[in-house]
């Protein structure tokens, strides 16, 4: 489960946040994550239940936002929704298509508590 190692690096990122703005605790984590970045929600979840223990994060909220799945279109233009598995300009229906989002694993947000 590689999602545990994601949420590790990811509360790395967040410790270092909270010790720049001098922060005692982390109420919220948003992150927003692409279908095709490897990394399954729900895994991030429950992973990030046993990650956040002992840090400033340990009762912080995860909060996970799904990005859409879009590509531009080299032949027409188009910039379109596409699926994970079919990455088709939704337009002209042509295969030569290069990936606009939804490969992204991102720190979005961090809301910190001061004392």
């Amino acid at each position: 489960m590689h999602e545990l190692s994601v949420c590790q690096s990811m509360l790395r990122q967040v410790e270092e946040i909270a010790q720049r703005e001098q922060a005692t605790s982390v109420e919220r984590i948003v992150i927003q994550i692409g279908p095709l970045s490897g990394v399954v929600p729900e895994l991030l979840q429950q992973a990030f239940t046993i990650a956040r223990c002992g840090t400033r994060a340990e009762a912080a909220e995860l909060v996970t936002q799904t990005q859409p799945v879009r590509v531009h279109c080299l032949q027409c233009g188009y910039d379109s929704d596409a699926q994970a598995n079919r990455l088709l300009c939704a337009k002209c229906g042509d295969y030569r298509t290069r990936l606009i989002s939804g490969d992204e694993l991102l720190l979005a947000s961090v809301e910190l508590t001061k004392n």
